[in-house]
């Protein structure tokens, strides 16, 4: 169970912590683009959305996660329970009740052909790096880590930044309400395409922006602090502000890791809808915004109707 759960810290943490370890945070926020389909008029801030119309049978649900947060803000809203309840099935980014995907993904979260992180950093950097981690993730020592992508050494580093002892993810809370109902768990992705997205970012790049992130850590504790209030206020507007930026070398990036995964499953969620009533429950950064999954949805048809929280 112990080795189930680090494997499903890795991948989850890696694609929260994305904009905190490219810097995005720092950077100023353009103005989204107006939506090109009309949206209900909504008075409140959730995270939770029902999906309807095209053909649907059944309604399907829409909810934004935070992959960690502090354990006292991983809760589910009675409505939320509800809805866990009376779904069919529960679709996460990726299948964390599979314990066998989760342990033959280890072997992708090392960089190809041997690199390793000393590889890519001066005598000084890594000495520096490893002091680092010793410090604040002792239970990833470098000797164990030193071939790990650096974004996932990056995302390792990002739980540490909230300040308090006992952390959890919704999903962790989602899938144990799950659980308790018997629902099946399914992911949209595998972990072999989710680590593979990172093998497209040089792994020197990688490297440098983890060393910034490691020499940056009060800018990266304000802005995760900033990140986590956003969320537990349930601000998709200005969730997705903090994430478009006007960092026109991250564009190529920012599509790979976000946008056309939004486009990718909406391709398949119709298929995954038919028939049946299904939870989508993913990182809320993939929600909000004209290239966001709620307006890709509305913009192939389906009515997705915000829901109280």
């Amino acid at each position: 169970m112990f080795i189930k759960k680090i494997l499903i810290r890795a991948f989850t943490l890696i694609l929260c912590s994305i904009a905190a370890f490219f810097g995005l945070a720092q950077a100023p926020a353009v103005k989204s683009k107006p939506a090109q389909s009309k949206a209900p008029v909504q008075s409140f801030n959730t995270l939770l959305f029902e999906i309807s119309g095209k053909g649907l049978k059944k309604p399907s649900y829409l909810f934004g996660t935070m992959h960690i947060l502090c354990e006292e803000d991983a809760v589910l809203s009675a409505n939320m329970k509800e809805i866990i309840k009376n779904v069919d099935k529960v679709y996460f980014e990726l299948d964390m009740d599979n314990l066998q995907e989760m342990l033959g993904a280890m072997k992708y979260l090392q960089m190809n052909g041997g690199v390793k992180i000393s590889d890519l950093l001066s005598a000084e950097e890594y000495s520096r790096l490893e002091a680092f981690m010793k410090k604040k993730v002792p239970i990833f020592p470098m000797s164990m880590i030193n071939r790990y992508k650096p974004i996932l050494v990056s995302s390792l580093i990002g739980e540490q930044v909230l300040d308090c002892e006992k952390k959890n993810g919704m999903e962790m809370v989602i899938m144990k309400e799950a659980r308790s109902y018997e629902k099946e768990i399914k992911g949209l992705e595998s972990a072999q395409f989710q680590a593979g997205l990172f093998d497209s970012i040089p792994y020197e790049k990688q490297a440098r922006e983890l060393m910034k992130y490691v020499d940056s850590m009060d800018h990266y504790v304000g802005a995760t602090s900033e990140m986590v209030d956003v969320y537990k206020k349930q601000d998709l507007k200005r969730m997705d502000s903090l994430i478009r930026v006007s960092d026109p070398g991250m564009d190529e990036y920012m599509d790979l890791l976000l946008y056309g995964r939004n486009r990718r499953w909406v391709n398949f969620m119709p298929g995954f809808m038919a028939g049946q009533s299904i939870l989508f429950a993913v990182g809320a950064g993939h929600l909000p915004g004209d290239q966001g999954v709620i307006n890709l949805l509305r913009k192939n048809g389906y009515t997705v109707k915000p829901l109280k929280n």
